[in-house]
């Protein structure tokens, strides 16, 4: 159950503050109404607390999935459809789950985009977007403000964005320690053998 003071994230529209809980008599029925203020568009929203987990409400992710956030953000992108409108309401559709994987997915591939081919004026407003919410979320997790969160997004964005380093070439392991002096064991069982058949040779010619 969330509490006054909680950060919670409202699919589709951000991380906010639970500032109130109160009753109200909707429809001549009392419910109680959680009052979430979100920060980034200055939006107050009305959930009704015995709803929340349905309309997909839920807590502020923590430090550790942050650094799962980052390698969504600065992975390679994933395919998408080739139409602007079948690829615009795909996007949409992941931003509408509040799934912050999803989001940075969204952001990920929007920011490919853009970088590689440009994006068309609905695609660019969805990026704004997209990024206003997931910094919004990250503020919270990371102890930012709404600007340093941006900051720091637009920036794992472009490591990202960088080519990634050939691997370097992989030097040839040198031979076992045992096995080289296994070899030199042989050896020198192989020389005292023939010294020894020399020696008997000798003997027998005097």
């Amino acid at each position: 159950m969330y509490k006054v003071g909680d950060k919670v994230v409202y699919p589709h529209h951000g991380a906010g503050t639970v500032v109130k809980r109160e009753k109200k008599d909707v429809l001549g029925e009392k419910r109680e109404y959680l009052t979430i203020k979100i920060l980034h568009n200055d939006m107050t929203v009305n959930v009704p607390a015995d709803n929340a987990e349905r309309v997909g409400l839920r807590k502020v992710i923590d430090e550790e999935a942050v650094k799962k956030v980052v390698k969504y953000l600065t992975s390679g992108g994933t395919e998408m459809p080739k139409n602007w409108n079948r690829r615009f309401k795909h996007n949409r559709d992941k931003m509408k789950t509040g799934d912050i994987y999803e989001l940075a997915e969204v952001v990920r591939n929007l920011a490919l985009r853009d970088g590689e081919k440009g994006l068309s004026t609905g695609e660019k407003q969805m990026y704004v977007k997209a990024k206003k919410i997931l910094a919004s979320e990250l503020m919270y997790a990371k102890y930012m403000t709404e600007d340093e969160a941006l900051e720091w997004l637009e920036e794992t964005l472009r490591e990202g964005a960088k080519p990634k380093a050939p691997a370097a070439e992989t030097k040839k392991a040198p031979a076992p320690k045992k096995a080289v002096a296994a070899t030199a064991k042989k050896t020198t069982a192989s020389t005292a053998k023939k010294t020894t058949a020399a020696a008997k040779r000798t003997a027998a010619a005097r």
